[in-house]
């Protein structure tokens, strides 16, 4: 795509694509999102810093010299630091890009400025895990103001934590007169534009999890758009319950139960499909997978806790799925991370990924991990990185990482630019 007409998408009106700039020689701030799954020091899932590489190799290849910025977990203490260190990432980097990955311990020392002066064009520089600085979650703009001292040109391709307002996100390039968005955050928001201005119908909505109130804001988005949705996961019980079904030991939100019979109204009051389990798939301990029982309707029979859909409400699933034009799925439909109660969940990857002529795009979090576990990941078309980001723009919020691109920074703050240090 080229730069003209690179932002077309409503949701990045006003805001520039990485390859609007010159970036030869320039110090690029880039931030990304390297916050992977971990499992014994060593990277689960490098799905997210796979994601990244594009932006990267554009930044280098065009002359960039380039500091990259990540958080990784939630740091709590300076306990935390080997434990949610970004060393194993920056390993990771490096041998995916073939190149030398500096990490640089102190992101307020003098190291980022002295290093890039002399950085080779097969070097670039990774900031340790900022979320270990106070500043970032605190949205410093005295933390920003230092990042800011070492940056030409900001871009944000950190999607997964753009609906966060924090120093890296929203303080840093309030600073920065020269500001844009990578090919990840594109991608994104063209994606998820598609699903707020122009969904083909039927246009279906596949929500699970274990909330219903995490999903009520973009159910109130949706509702007049959706044409069917498909409900699974522990949030499936809380409708159940809003039916009169018995729940057994499964969760329910009683609080919701409520807003769930009354959501369900209005769904048929407009027209509109809602698929509810019809079987279920049931333990007594869903750390006991040999007492796993099916259950013959919808019912969940008293002491039993319901983990996944059964097969009667898969092929339900897959046959309302069948007709989609456009599907949107968050939420798995029972407990995926276990063999025995993952079955609704990779049926529901599979029946997407035989829908050829369909929009099918997953909402991040667990559904990504999901589609990734099924296998079935490479034949959707699209996959966000982004649970919480791709659900808050969906139901209608702002996202601060965004917002702070579109505005002009005032003459009258501290700007950092290309030819100058604070």
């Amino acid at each position: 795509m080229s730069a003209a007409g690179a932002v077309a998408t409503a949701g990045l009106k006003g805001v520039k694509r990485i390859d609007e700039f010159d970036l030869k020689d320039k110090r690029v701030f880039l931030r990304v999102d390297l916050n992977v799954p971990m499992s014994g020091g060593a990277i689960s899932d490098d799905t997210r810093v796979r994601a990244a590489l594009p932006t990267i190799k554009y930044a280098m290849e065009k002359g960039a010299k380039l500091v990259l910025a990540s958080h990784l977990g939630r740091p709590e203490s300076k306990e935390d630091r080997p434990r949610y260190s970004l060393e194993p990432v920056a390993a990771r980097l490096g041998e995916l890009l073939g190149i030398e990955v500096l990490l640089v311990d102190e992101p307020t020392s003098d190291a980022p400025k002295g290093l890039l002066p002399t950085l080779k064009p097969s070097q670039l520089v990774l900031l340790e895990n900022v979320r270990f600085e106070p500043g970032e979650s605190k949205n410093s703009r005295e933390f920003a103001m230092t990042l800011a001292s070492y940056t030409d040109i900001y871009i944000n391709d950190a999607f997964g934590a753009s609906h966060r307002a924090h120093a890296t996100i929203d303080a840093l390039p309030s600073l920065v007169e020269q500001k844009g968005i990578g090919f990840l955050i594109a991608k994104e928001i063209e994606m998820l534009d598609r699903l707020l201005h122009a969904p083909a119908a039927p246009y279906m909505a596949i929500l699970g999890g274990a909330k219903v109130s995490d999903k009520i804001p973009v159910i109130e988005n949706m509702i007049n758009r959706v044409d069917a949705f498909l409900v699974g996961g522990a949030m499936a019980y809380t409708f159940l319950a809003a039916q009169g079904a018995a729940t057994g030991a499964s969760r329910v939100e009683k609080d919701k139960v409520a807003f769930a019979g009354e959501m369900l109204r209005r769904i048929e009051a407009r027209g509109k499909r809602c698929l509810l389990p019809v079987d279920h798939v049931v333990t007594r301990d869903i750390k006991d997978t040999k007492d796993v029982r099916t259950t013959d309707s919808a019912q969940v029979p008293e002491g039993w806790l319901a983990v996944d859909i059964g097969p009667k409400t898969r092929e339900l699933y897959r046959k309302e799925l069948q007709r989609a034009k456009t599907v949107f799925w968050n939420g798995p439909m029972g407990v995926f991370e276990t063999p025995e109660f993952s079955k609704g969940t990779f049926a529901i990857a599979e029946t997407l990924s035989q829908l050829t002529d369909a929009t099918t795009i997953v909402g991040g979090g667990d559904s990504a991990a999901a589609a990734e576990g099924s296998g079935y990941a490479g034949m959707m078309t699209h996959i966000s990185t982004g649970g919480g980001a791709s659900l808050e723009y969906l139901q209608g919020d702002k996202l601060p990482g965004l917002e702070v691109l579109r505005k002009r920074t005032p003459s009258s703050s501290p700007v950092i630019s290309a030819n100058k240090e604070a």
